[in-house]
């Protein structure tokens, strides 16, 4: 049983899952905000040209209320999460890229013959100027 528990904690503890779960709490809370935006923003104002709450959207059927108006709620509330997880992703890979730009622009494209020192193309394998063979 002690080994059992050993292994958890190494489990637990390793960085990755130490990263999910704080991306999970940020989430959760990011997830209240987006929820609060929605609520007490966006939908009183499209409440405004639709004449009604989103809230008080409701089918009565055989005594069986269906809030269509919280499921459309949900939706927003998803599109917007989505949205703004997709620009967040962007920039990441765009901050990403950006040092592996640098890397690869660094790399010699030409280099000089041996014979003659003229410039020549890295993946030569005979000199265009002087017609040596290079062997590297």
């Amino acid at each position: 049983m002690k080994q059992f528990l050993n292994e958890f904690k190494e489990f637990a503890l390793r960085g990755n899952v130490m990263d999910l779960a704080v991306g999970v709490i940020i989430g959760g809370a990011f997830q209240a905000i987006i929820n609060s935006l929605v609520k007490d923003i966006i939908s009183p104002i499209i409440g405004l040209f639709a004449r009604t709450d989103f809230s008080d959207m409701v089918i009565t059927v055989l005594d069986v209320q269906i809030r269509y108006g919280s499921f459309i709620t949900a939706v927003i509330n998803f599109l917007i999460m989505a949205f703004i997880i997709f620009i967040m992703v962007k920039m990441l890979n765009k901050l990403a890229s950006i040092g592996k730009k640098q890397k690869e622009d660094e790399a010699p494209k030409t280099k000089k013959c041996p014979y003659c020192l003229s410039e020549i193309p890295i993946e030569a394998t005979k000199c265009a100027h002087c017609t040596s063979d290079l062997t590297e």
